[in-house]
Protein backbone atom coordinates (compact mmCIF):
# COMPACT_ATOMS: atom_id res chain seq x y z
CA UNK A 1 0.00 0.00 0.00
CA UNK A 2 1.53 3.34 -1.07
CA UNK A 3 0.86 6.91 0.94
CA UNK A 4 -1.48 7.29 -1.26
CA UNK A 5 -3.58 5.03 -0.74
CA UNK A 6 -3.05 5.26 2.82
CA UNK A 7 -4.28 8.40 2.49
CA UNK A 8 -7.52 7.86 1.37
CA UNK A 9 -7.81 5.24 3.67
CA UNK A 10 -7.41 7.05 6.63
CA UNK A 11 -9.97 9.80 5.33
CA UNK A 12 -12.56 7.37 4.77
CA UNK A 13 -12.00 5.59 8.08
CA UNK A 14 -12.28 8.93 9.59
CA UNK A 15 -15.47 10.04 7.95
CA UNK A 16 -17.92 10.94 10.77
CA UNK A 17 -20.54 9.85 8.24
CA UNK A 18 -19.73 6.38 8.09
CA UNK A 19 -19.65 6.40 12.14
CA UNK A 20 -23.04 8.27 11.53
CA UNK A 21 -24.88 5.35 9.75
CA UNK A 22 -23.04 2.69 11.92
CA UNK A 23 -24.63 4.10 14.75
CA UNK A 24 -28.18 4.03 13.02
CA UNK A 25 -27.75 0.63 12.05
CA UNK A 26 -26.92 -0.36 15.77
CA UNK A 27 -30.27 1.49 16.84
CA UNK A 28 -32.10 -0.32 14.05
CA UNK A 29 -30.35 -3.48 15.31
CA UNK A 30 -31.77 -2.55 18.92
CA UNK A 31 -35.07 -2.33 17.51
CA UNK A 32 -35.53 -5.57 16.12
CA UNK A 33 -34.36 -7.15 19.21
CA UNK A 34 -37.38 -5.13 21.00
CA UNK A 35 -39.60 -6.26 18.91
CA UNK A 36 -38.71 -9.41 18.55
CA UNK A 37 -39.51 -9.95 22.78
CA UNK A 38 -42.26 -7.58 22.81
CA UNK A 39 -44.63 -8.83 21.53
CA UNK A 40 -46.75 -12.64 20.62
CA UNK A 41 -47.42 -12.29 17.02
CA UNK A 42 -46.11 -14.80 14.23
CA UNK A 43 -46.40 -11.35 11.72
CA UNK A 44 -44.75 -9.22 14.02
CA UNK A 45 -41.96 -11.98 14.69
CA UNK A 46 -41.04 -12.55 11.21
CA UNK A 47 -40.80 -9.00 10.47
CA UNK A 48 -38.58 -8.11 13.48
CA UNK A 49 -36.40 -10.89 12.33
CA UNK A 50 -35.81 -8.97 9.21
CA UNK A 51 -35.42 -6.22 10.48
CA UNK A 52 -32.81 -7.24 12.88
CA UNK A 53 -30.68 -9.58 10.12
CA UNK A 54 -30.91 -6.03 8.10
CA UNK A 55 -29.74 -4.10 10.55
CA UNK A 56 -26.76 -6.83 11.13
CA UNK A 57 -25.79 -7.10 8.06
CA UNK A 58 -25.51 -3.32 7.59
CA UNK A 59 -23.42 -2.74 10.59
CA UNK A 60 -20.81 -5.34 9.13
CA UNK A 61 -20.56 -3.92 5.77
CA UNK A 62 -19.99 -0.33 7.89
CA UNK A 63 -17.42 -2.07 9.73
CA UNK A 64 -15.80 -3.31 6.81
CA UNK A 65 -16.07 -0.16 5.31
CA UNK A 66 -14.21 1.78 8.15
CA UNK A 67 -11.54 -1.17 7.62
CA UNK A 68 -11.29 -0.95 4.03
CA UNK A 69 -12.11 -4.20 3.39
CA UNK A 70 -12.55 -5.90 -0.25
Amino acid sequence: MDAKDRENSMKTANDSAIYSSLALWAVVTVIGVFLRFAFDSLTLSLVSWAILALGFVMCCVTTFKILNAK
